[in-house]
């Protein structure tokens, strides 16, 4: 397998390697991002074409200028992956031989001023695509009580969820809430004192359940592997990474749906995880789990 690229995306060998042998000529990569896996599936298999979607501008130009060297090989598209299906219409094709899903945030994205991480201080923003109304200050700053614990708690899995909550519309009455620096101060003042310094930083959860939020994750996602799995080739193949035990769960629901009514060969009982050596070289790797399966 040809290697040459400096930062290696999650389970680079395991994505590179399954989609070996595929019969036809188009792959898409549904969540580009840096085009870290476009770029190995175009180095390895030069007889490929990959259709790269995302809908983050600045995705996408990032990862135009990284796959430059393969020409009209790499198809840039700017749409969310939710709309697969008229990305496919408007370039003529029908079917494809294979789908690739990374669901996690690129660290070029973690390192932007749109308030993704709360290792930085920007404006509480949060949106993959710039041109939708909807952002993270919003769901901070109007969103009711009881949504902001149920999102806290169902997307991020927060056992604290109601603290949390109830500490964000107290201090909203005060003043705005503006910054990730000042949402992190007020989850970390949540916390119990005696659970603040463990192995997750306490506002870990929150800023992933209210980007999720504000970023219709799970929705968008259940929708596009329905309709990925449709627009599947015989013999083609999918693979999806989740970092998200929510991600995990829809497209185990969704391979398990479509396997009963015999359209895919589920070939992943058990997710495949990164191996201890992926994650020493790639720490934020270690939450990944990926799930294949075939069109039959």
């Amino acid at each position: 397998m040809k290697t040459d690229i400096k930062h290696y995306p999650v389970l680079h060998r395991e994505i590179v390697e399954f989609f070996r042998g595929l019969r036809g000529k188009y792959i898409v990569d549904a969540t580009v991002g840096g085009g870290g896996h476009s770029y190995l599936l175009l180095k390895n298999y030069p007889e490929k074409v990959v259709i790269g979607i995302d809908k983050d501008e600045f995705a996408i130009e990032k990862a135009k200028e990284i796959l430059k060297e393969f020409g009209d090989r790499f198809i840039p598209v700017k749409s969310s992956f939710k709309d697969i299906d008229r990305v496919l219409d408007d370039l003529g094709i029908e079917k494809v031989s294979g789908f690739l899903f990374d669901l996690g945030v690129s660290m070029f994205q973690l390192k932007t001023d749109r308030g993704f991480s709360f290792q930085r201080n920007d404006f509480l923003d949060m949106r993959m695509d710039t041109s939708q109304e909807l952002t993270a200050y919003d769901v901070v700053n109007k969103y009711p009580e009881y949504m902001l614990e149920e999102i806290i708690r169902k997307y991020g899995e927060e056992r604290f969820s109601k603290r949390i909550a109830r500490a964000i519309v107290s201090e909203r009455k005060k003043k705005p809430i503006e910054t990730t620096g000042e949402l992190e101060n007020i989850i970390f003042r949540a916390y119990p004192k005696r659970t603040r310094y463990g192995r997750i930083h306490p506002a870990t959860r929150t800023f992933q359940a209210i980007r999720i939020e504000v970023n219709r994750e799970l929705e968008e996602l259940e929708i596009s592997l329905k309709k990925a799995i449709d627009r599947l080739d015989r013999g083609g193949k999918m693979a999806v990474i989740s970092f998200h035990s929510l991600e995990d769960r829809i497209t185990k629901k969704i391979i398990k749906e479509y396997e009963k009514l015999k359209k895919l060969k589920n070939l992943t009982k058990k997710p495949i995880v990164p191996t201890e050596e992926e994650i020493k070289e790639n720490p934020p790797s270690r939450s990944a789990k990926l799930r294949l399966a075939e069109r039959l």
